[in-house]
């Protein structure tokens, strides 16, 4: 020990040891490294392709097109049926095979396929079909990367680190849509569908300098089979989630429309809203997470969600508009990385793939249910009861995770 008496020092170099040794346990492990870094980047970039072309499309069919709002839902849910289609088959190839070429490969044809844009009049059978293709690809560079990066985030900073990495795409949210509308009021479809390709092109030479961690190979490649499409533990909280996801798939596909519906002049603002929502959140909530608050977690983020909602739905001035946004972004944003973090901590690290592409089906599904439903009661009872109605099913999902969900994790966690 170091006694300190005036003139008497005397020194134990294991107190040295032991002093060391907790300094280094107070060091946090570091998130913010180059490959996190470049992994971020490409993920913005991927994430303002994508959201370049969603907010307009329903404009762009309904008012260059002529298509009912019934149709619009038809058309957007056929991305997200691809989702459900690929995404198990995803989560097995990422846990089995290399990481990195899957996601260049995925990602490549993504880019590849915006091509078909430039021939959507066409017809509508001939977007619905383009939409599906265009899901494939994109279920498997949202499930490739998402897994990336959790394999550049310290394991003891896991949800604080998906929160960074979704930022991203919060803030392509935030960018994009606005971006979007004006673009296509501006200059028109095309000149919309030629960004989109910019932004992916350049997301892929991001990708191409990310370095991975090495990961021990298998002495044999497992069988495809149901436990590696689906964690099947984490399955109530699965049906749970679709309750949640299914007011997104209701805001990404019928929000602008809604706004433009309520007298406001661009509706891009309400993403823009939301974004500042969802990244205000994103970056707080998963040290709560981290440190053990996931379930407080999830129900104020649920809470907040259905206050958002109800505001949406009732109130229609331009206030009210980007508050509602906010207060729903807010809600998604803290919620998300709290989800994932769930998920990933009821599977071992040989089916992190699958946790992943667990949780993102059940955001497809969920988003797909919200777009078909979505347009049904839209249509036939106006978008201000259809958005009453998604503050319900979020108020009942609350319900059920607090009394189920929440149960179903404390007995399957692994970490």
């Amino acid at each position: 020990m170091i006694l300190t008496n005036n003139n008497l020092h005397t020194f134990n170099p294991f107190d040295f040891n032991i002093l060391y040794f907790c300094k280094r346990m107070s060091v946090k492990e570091k998130i913010w490294h180059k490959n996190f870094v470049i992994a971020c980047i490409a993920n913005f970039l991927v994430a303002c392709s994508f959201n370049l072309l969603m907010p307009v499309i329903p404009i762009y069919l309904s008012e260059e097109l002529g298509v009912e709002a019934s149709q619009i839902g038809i058309v957007l849910s056929s991305y997200a049926v691809a989702l459900m289609v690929i995404r198990p088959f995803c989560g097995y190839w990422v846990d089995v095979y290399k990481r990195k070429p899957l996601f260049l490969f995925g990602l490549i044809c993504f880019i590849s396929i915006y091509v078909g844009y430039y021939f959507v009049a066409f017809s509508v059978v001939y977007f619905i079909i383009l939409r599906f293709v265009h899901g494939l690809f994109w279920g498997l560079t949202t499930v490739s990367s998402n897994t990336v990066a959790i394999d550049l985030i310290p394991a003891s900073r896991r949800a604080e680190g998906i929160g960074y990495f979704g930022v991203n795409t919060n803030i392509a949210m935030a960018i994009a849509p606005f971006l979007a509308i004006n673009i296509y009021e501006e200059k028109g479809f095309y000149a919309l569908v030629s960004a989109a390709l910019i932004m992916g092109f350049l997301s892929i030479i991001a990708v191409w300098s990310i370095k991975v961690p090495r990961r021990e190979k298998l002495d044999q490649i497992p069988p495809m089979s149901l436990d590696r499409f689906m964690l099947f533990r984490g399955i109530p909280i699965f049906l749970n989630q679709l309750f949640i996801t299914f007011g997104w798939g209701t805001l990404v596909a019928f929000a602008a429309l809604y706004g433009k519906e309520t007298g406001v002049s661009n509706p891009g603002i309400f993403f823009l809203f939301l974004a500042c929502g969802l990244i205000l959140s994103r970056v707080t909530s998963g040290r709560f997470v981290d440190k053990g608050f996931v379930h407080q977690v999830m129900a104020i983020a649920l809470l907040v969600i259905v206050g958002g909602f109800v505001c949406f739905a009732l109130f229609h001035s331009v206030l009210a508009f980007c508050l509602s946004a906010f207060l729903v972004g807010l809600g998604y944003g803290t919620l998300f990385p709290a989800l994932q973090t769930i998920y990933i901590n009821m599977a071992p690290s040989s089916k992190r793939g699958t946790a992943n592409s667990t949780y993102l089906t059940g955001f497809d599904l969920g988003i797909g249910i919200g777009m078909l439903v979505g347009a049904y009661i839209g249509d036939r009872y106006g978008f201000s009861t259809m958005y009453l109605l998604t503050a319900s099913l979020v108020a009942i999902s609350l319900i059920i995770y607090w009394f189920n969900s929440r149960k179903v994790f404390e007995k399957n966690r692994i970490r």
